[in-house]
């Protein structure tokens, strides 16, 4: 491989590590505190923040039109322009060339469209903000702080579901198979490094780290895998859409909960229909009355994945039933063409469908925005929990070493990176800052893929890359005694460079792969905190590999090219 082609791979591995760390510089250097705490938020909290911002500046506006509304408009309403400027072009009138908070009023039909496009700011301000927090990296429990979540097994409704009274050790082994069900529904999610644990006999101790969403971990955690259909009366479900709209105060019991009218027969019951709002929340749409008995329940399915409906675009969930429950759906859906069907997730009407004909094992459902599908289909795929879990306690848990472990680590790493750059220099004269580039090029290609994965950096993450720093000049030092003893045999620079890559790559190679496989196998068989150590150090090996063996050489190459005659300088002895 030519020098032109090894340098653009060079540039393309820069570029990609840079695009990848992109969000982490602009997270932790450029988002303030402030928005940072709001950003992480739940989206209830994002709603009522959004909302009540939208309702301050409204007022202000409305106080300064009906002060002077020739006034110049704010700088801080700017952002409502270009709403204003679309209005008015659908309304076929000029665009003020000037922008007066009269003008702006003018742009928009009433109060209530000048709330919503505030209100849409914010939101979509915040949204993105909390979407760039998720792709940065991410500081562990120990570091920043996170989630602890205490559940405890629902024994009462284990023992109703099975039949029978359990013994201890019949619930130990659910809670059991409940953490290692756990485990995978949070790896899929894509939470790193958590730290699940029984606690006492019936408890599971959660801790993630991280700026984690709540509302989704609860999705996951408290979700059993609920999934199932049933048909909906559509003459019962006018008549109680008439009726709550009738009675209003007939709609909810004491404790929130829907109340269930009298007129409903036996094996009917009310339920709610909830659609996704712009902040990803479940909004009650209307109510709907659908049967008691399950037509289908979701434990039939076989495997789930998420896919885009090709007429409409929406995304959907598609899933494959077993045998017994490809009867059990054909059954229900040739029996009742014509009729509609209720999707029901958790309880919740989640989607409706007419059935056109009967359905056999692969089934297809939407009314899912992207999140929730992809959600759905893991909680899904992970199958429901053996015993049912209720969140004892739920707290945002303050950081155990914080700010100070962080500035020791980053003290750490840069007195550690001076000495080494120091020592190099002072032993191998200029071609010591070869070393001292890749070591550089090294930790930014570090930091760059932890950040990709969004893993999450704990204390053990740091250890792993201060020893990776302290390791990655070996590989130099043996490439560059290699050179030196093929250049005492009287080689030129160009050949002894070439042959020292060449006799060293193999020394390095066999020294790098065992120390990788033992990463490896800590990553796979460790705790949550060796693991955070060993991904690290394995991806610090592959880094520093690349960049000793062809950065370095890519330097060394393009040094010597064309300069014949001149010594190179790999040492401060004398040739």
């Amino acid at each position: 491989m030519n020098k032109r082609s090894r340098l653009l791979i060079v540039v393309v591995v820069v570029l990609l590590c840079g695009y990848f760390l992109y969000p982490t510089i602009k997270w932790y250097g450029f988002v303030p505190q402030q928005t940072k705490e709001l950003a992480t938020g739940s989206n209830v909290q994002i709603k009522e923040y959004a909302r009540g911002q939208a309702s301050r500046d409204l007022r202000e506006l409305k106080e300064l039109v009906a002060t002077d509304a020739k006034a110049a408009l704010p700088s801080k309403y700017s952002f409502l322009k270009e709403s204003a400027k679309a209005n008015y072009k659908a309304t076929k009138r000029s665009v003020p060339k000037s922008w007066t908070v009269e003008a702006l009023f003018g742009g928009f039909y009433n109060e209530q469209a000048m709330f919503n496009a505030i209100e849409a700011y914010y939101r979509t301000s915040l949204l993105n903000t909390k979407a760039l927090g998720n792709k940065a990296l991410q500081l562990g429990l120990d570091l920043r702080g996170g989630m602890s979540i205490l559940l405890e097994a629902d024994s009462a409704a284990y023992e109703a579901k099975k039949g029978s009274s359990a013994s201890a050790s019949e619930i130990s082994a659910a809670i059991r198979q409940d953490i290692e069900i756990l485990e995978k529904r949070i790896d899929q999610f894509g939470v790193s490094e958590p730290v699940i644990r029984l606690q006492g006999s019936d408890q599971i101790l959660i801790e993630i780290p991280g700026a984690a969403d709540p509302e989704r971990v609860n999705s996951f955690l408290r979700g059993k895998g609920s999934l199932v259909f049933k048909m909906v009366d559509t003459d019962l479900t006018a008549e109680l859409d008439a009726y709550y709209k009738a009675n209003p105060s007939e709609v909810y019991t004491d404790t929130g909960a829907l109340k269930q009218p009298e007129f409903l027969p036996a094996g009917k019951i009310a339920a709610g229909y909830y659609v996704s709002d712009d902040y990803g929340i479940d909004e009650l749409e209307r109510f709907v009355v659908i049967e008691e008995e399950v037509g289908l329940d979701g434990t039939h399915l076989e495997s789930a994945t998420t896919g885009t409906d090709g007429i409409t675009g929406r995304p959907v969930v598609n899933f494959h039933l077993d045998n017994l429950g490809g009867d059990i759906f054909y059954k229900l859906t040739s029996t009742n063409v014509g009729k509609t069907l209720a999707v029901v997730m958790d309880g919740k009407v989640k989607a409706m469908a007419t059935i056109n004909e009967g359905i056999r094992s692969s089934v297809q459902i939407s009314g899912f925005n992207a999140q929730e599908a992809n959600d759905l289909a893991i909680v899904l795929r992970t199958a429901a929990l053996p015993i049912e879990l209720i969140v004892s306690s739920q707290q945002a848990v303050g950081a155990t070493l914080g700010e100070d472990a962080v500035s020791t680590g980053l003290k750490a790493i840069i007195i550690g990176f001076v000495l080494v750059i120091l020592i190099m220099f002072g032993y191998y004269h200029v071609s010591g800052l070869v070393a001292d580039l890749a070591l550089l090029l090294n930790l930014f290609i570090m930091i760059s893929v932890l950040s990709a994965f969004n893993f999450t950096v704990t204390l053990t993450s740091i250890a792993g890359l201060i020893l990776t720093l302290g390791m990655a000049v070996d590989t130099n030092v043996i490439i560059f005694e290699r050179i030196k003893e093929e250049r005492r045999v009287g080689k030129s620079d160009i050949a002894a460079i070439k042959a020292g890559f060449d006799k060293a790559f193999w020394t390095v190679m066999d020294a790098n792969i065992t120390t990788i496989i033992a990463a490896l196998v800590l990553s796979q068989l460790g705790s949550s905190s060796v693991k955070g150590f060993a991904n690290t150090l394995a991806i610090g090996i592959v880094s520093s590999v690349f960049t000793a063996l062809f950065v370095s050489h890519l330097v060394f190459d393009a040094a010597i090219t064309d300069r014949e005659g001149k010594k190179l300088h790999i040492s401060w002895r004398k040739n």
